[in-house]
């Protein structure tokens, strides 16, 4: 039997023990297999278990690493899939009610290059709603109601991928896929206490994947480490006839390439304004490892945009067009969140005028945002003012009197298309993880990877386990 101590290892432990028959791919599996089956429903994180297609793929991966074919170090290492992403035969239920018996007959292309990776789908994980994008205030705004954080259950996991993070806290997976429009990668990640990164626009193919804003979703990794999310973004990265607007820009992941220290990192001005104050020393401590290795640079200002207006703006537009049909027929009453029943008929009246005064304020706002990091390897802030949300309340009511939620830099980078990794920096209230984001200019992911993997070497939160009976 494995030991679970093992289920919580990065990717490249698991792989190392593949190899050296320390366990098998099919052991491997079943181990997944039965924490998603019975530690999965208690946090609400699995959508559906794909018990018999799984145990196929790692028979079938066994056979191959027995045979001298290695994929490389995905090659039998179970995962698990945000319920946005098609996948051929299985129902993909968008986490909403109106889908929950969709099935599409193809996988989306994220899917297809995990399995041409050798990496075996033993999940569909939970997911807010629609992704969010209609609107909600409270955690059981999903098909498979509240999603928990596995380090206190009466607290949620983040959204809108929620299942995703959760599972890979709970070592439920190794790693999972989610989706972020405006902060569903970066949130989930740091109320569960691991690793998130979302990368540039146009990294990785959307193409099987539900879409929420058609200008602004991106598909990325969730793991217990940087490198995990490294591994898997190069798994998945690169162009796609299937759609337009995954670049040709190949990523070539080569951690032992990068340089180990003298970055140049900036803190934003005021990044603790309006936060917890656990949240805040967290932050200042996590500034001082920073310091051990990068110049830190602080009092960094953003370019002055309306960064929140526009980013809402342009998602209210886009998500009432793609879930027209939803809307106007009605069948939108039968999402589960009163705010993503009613949120769309808002997006509908938005005036094209405003619509496009947003989308032409992208323009110069990229070219600002982009000339403020060209004198920075990233910029560090904290991924959240506040730990995760109780699951009894609204979220507006959740902690009074403190700051929006998340820095202005979320909606910015979003808006811009800039990738980020949030990474786990200490615990506050209730006993639950906080975190930091790293933001860099598009396209370098590796520099972000390379910076929080120096910090992962100085700290060891990303090693915590949450108290799971």
């Amino acid at each position: 039997m494995i030991d679970d101590a093992v289920l919580y290892a990065p990717i490249r432990e698991l792989a190392a023990g593949l190899r050296a028959g320390r366990f098998s791919p099919v052991e491997l599996t079943e181990a997944y297999l039965a924490r998603l089956e019975t530690i999965g429903p208690e946090l609400g994180a699995v959508v559906t278990v794909l018990r018999d297609s799984a145990l196929a793929e790692a028979a079938r991966a066994e056979a191959e690493l027995r045979a001298g074919r290695d994929r490389g170090l995905l090659h039998g290492i179970p995962w698990g899939a945000k319920d946005l992403l098609a996948t051929r035969g299985v129902p993909t239920t968008w986490g909403a009610a109106p889908y929950r018996d969709q099935v599409f007959d193809y996988d989306a292309t994220v899917v297809r290059r995990l399995r041409e990776a050798g990496a075996i789908l033993v999940a569909k994980l939970a997911m807010i709603e629609i992704a969010g994008g209609l609107g909600y205030d409270q955690a059981d705004a999903s098909l498979t109601g509240p999603c928990r954080t596995p380090w206190n259950r009466d607290f949620w996991s983040g959204g809108s991928s929620s299942g995703s993070a959760a599972a890979v806290a709970a070592g439920l997976v190794p790693f999972a896929i989610g989706s972020e429009t405006w902060g569903s990668i970066v949130t989930p990640a740091a109320f569960c206490g691991v690793t998130g990164l979302r990368p540039s626009y146009g990294r990785v193919s959307r193409h099987g994947a539900m879409a929420l804003s058609w200008s602004m979703d991106k598909i990325g990794p969730i793991g217990r480490t940087a490198d995990d999310c490294g591994i898997v973004l190069a798994a998945i990265a690169g162009p796609d006839p299937l759609d337009p607007s995954a670049v040709a820009r190949p990523f070539d992941y080569a951690p032992d390439r990068e340089r180990t220290g003298g970055w140049r990192i900036g803190v934003l001005k005021d990044a603790t304004r309006g936060t917890q104050p656990e949240v805040a020393a967290n932050f200042e401590a996590a500034v001082d490892v920073l310091r051990s290795f990068a110049t830190v640079v602080e009092g960094v200002e953003l370019p002055d945009y309306p960064y929140n207006a526009i980013a809402g703006t342009i998602i209210d537009a886009e998500a009432a067009s793609a879930f027209e049909e939803l809307i106007e027929s009605g069948r939108v009453r039968e999402l589960a969140a009163p705010g993503s029943r009613t949120g769309g008929y808002s997006g509908i009246v938005i005036l094209a005028r405003d619509y496009l005064k947003a989308l032409r304020l992208r323009g110069p706002l990229r070219r600002d945002l982009d000339a403020l990091l060209a004198g920075f390897d990233a910029i560090v802030s904290p991924t959240r003012a506040t730990v995760a949300y109780p699951i009894d309340r609204p979220f507006h009511l959740a902690y009074p009197g403190l700051g929006g939620g998340a820095p202005a830099i979320g909606a910015a980078a979003n808006l811009a298309g800039l990738p980020a990794i949030a990474v786990p920096n200490g615990f506050g209230e209730n006993g639950l993880p906080t975190s930091l984001t790293l933001t860099g200019r598009a396209f370098s992911e590796n520099r972000l990877l390379a910076i929080a993997a120096a910090y992962q070497r100085a700290t060891d939160w990303h090693t915590r386990r949450p108290p799971l009976a």
